[in-house]
Parts: structure tokens; sequence; C-alpha cells
């Protein structure tokens, strides 16, 4: 069995995990602040690699990848332009956008298992997403698609050049705002709020949840998908804002697809430590799930 190490670098953490075929023991990871620039990246690597008789890695980073190069990495830009396999070429290197890699991890061993096709939204601070078509995880001409984030259902939007629509109303960060109008110190506490059933809480998270539900329409009626998976901080919070985002949903459907069922992802946050694990793995055609 190949030696992988595994990382999923976030905009604020760096996770790493040597695989060696035992997903349940990825539990037992390595958690440090992300590198602040390059050099501190690399070292960092080198120093795992060294150390762990390492034979390939797999990458899940927060932006734009085409192939092995980084193309746009909002909140790590220093990675921009950057051909990782070029920095650690005497290994075998698989990267991936962080929600393309949390789908192979729920697809080929999670909440998905065994379904063609599917739709992931990782809702945290931004929205990310990814879709498995057919068996495959989609990465379009360049590497960016299903952008999910940047779905817009509002004709007045003026548009924003980092964040699309959808990420401004509908993400964790979006719910921030809205808690402090009823007295709440952020989304977390507007979740908890809503879930004991205070009905002012419900009332403000109906407003995501039916933005959610309405541009997610689009989606199902262009990919038709057997579930739709939901991770990242918003996952904790389905049973609050299930009920309006699906009824916005299926308002927007035919009938014959408004059966899609909504369903939170097995592995929460280690899902892109798996997936990065399962990627270097596969190697250059982890997209294909197997």
């Amino acid at each position: 069995m190949t030696r992988v190490l595994a990382i999923d670098l976030g905009g604020t953490n760096l996770r790493t995990a040597v695989y060696t075929g035992d997903i349940a023991a990825l539990a037992q990871q390595n958690h440090q602040p992300a590198p602040e620039n390059l050099d501190g990246f690399v070292a960092r690597v080198r120093a795992f690699l060294a150390a762990g008789n390492i034979e390939a890695l797999g990458l899940a980073v927060p932006g734009l990848v085409e192939g092995s190069v980084c193309r746009w990495i909002p909140n790590l830009p220093w990675l921009d332009g950057i051909d990782v396999a070029a920095l650690f070429p005497d290994i075998s290197v698989a990267l991936g956008n962080d929600a393309q890699i949390a789908l192979l991890a729920e697809a080929a061993e999670g909440a998905a298992k065994g379904v063609s096709d599917t739709i992931l939204l990782a809702i945290g601070t931004g929205i990310g997403s990814a879709v498995l078509a057919n068996g495959r995880i989609v990465a379009g001409a360049h590497g960016g698609a299903c952008s999910f984030g940047w779905a817009c259902a509002d004709i007045d939007d003026q548009g924003e050049e980092r964040s699309g629509w959808l990420e401004r109303v509908a993400s964790g960060r979006a719910l921030d705002q809205l808690s402090t109008r009823i007295g709440l110190a952020n989304g977390g506490e507007l979740i908890a709020a809503g879930r004991a059933g205070n009905r002012a809480a419900l009332a403000l998270l109906e407003e995501p949840a039916r933005r959610l539900g309405t541009a997610l329409a689009g989606a199902v009626g262009l990919l038709d998908p057997g579930v739709i998976l939901v991770s990242g901080g918003l996952a904790d919070a389905l049973d609050a804002i299930a009920p309006p985002l699906l009824a916005a949903l299926r308002r927007q459907l035919p009938p014959h697809l408004r059966g899609i069922e909504l369903r939170p992802g097995a592995f929460g946050p280690r899902a892109g430590l798996v997936g990065a694990a399962l990627a270097g793995q596969a190697g250059s055609g982890w997209r294909q799930i197997r």
C-alpha cells in the first residue's frame, strides 16, 4: 500500500495525516496553523515527507485548481500560479479543490457511497461545492466547475469580485450578520436558538434557507442528482433549515424531481483530509470514483 501524506490546507488551518489504507486512522491528525508564505509551506511539507517515508501527496486547497497548478486561492494568494508537482518532483502529487476532494471522500466511502450522481455543498464561512456525475467528479474546462457560491437568484444584485451572491446571503458569515438582529453573537448561536425552538431565530434562518433552496433548484433541474450532501458548519443545522430549504426548492421543480434527499456528509470536518488521502492513493485519476 502506497504511503500517502494527506493534507487539508485551509485559510487558517493545516491538517495532515499519513494514510496507509486505514481511513479510521486519519482521525489521528496533525493540526497546525496554516503557513504564512510559500517557503513556510514547502519547508513544512518537506519535513513531513522526510519523516514519514512518503511515496505520494494528496492535497486539498480552498480555491481553483487546474491539474497540479493552483490557479486562484483567495485566502492563500502565495499559492496562486504554483505548480505543486514541480515543488515536490520526487513523489506522486494529487491536487484538488477542497469541495471536490471532500466529495471524493463522501462518494467513495461516505454518505454518497454507491450513488452515481450527487451535489455537495460545503457551507461554512463561504460556500464550496462539487458535483459527481455518472461516477466522476466534474472539473470543467479549467477546473472551476460547480462554483455554486456564485449562483445568483437576484437580478438586481451588482456582484462582487471575491464572493458570489449565494455566498454573501446564505453562508456562515451571512448567518453571523443575521444573528445580530436578535442580539446574538454569531451564526452558531442563531442555529442553537433555532434548534431550541426560538421563533425569532427560526424566522431568521428561513431567509438564507429559502435562498439556498431557490438557487439549488436550478442545479437539481440541470443535474438530477440522487442526493444532495451538506457539509461544513451548516450541516449541524440541517434539522432547522431543511424544511424551508426543501419547500423553496420544490416550488421551483417539476414533480419528478421534488423527491430529492438532503443529507449531511458522513465525515464532517474530516472530509477534506479523507479525500486528500484517497486522492493521493489514486493519483491523477482521482476524480473517477471506483
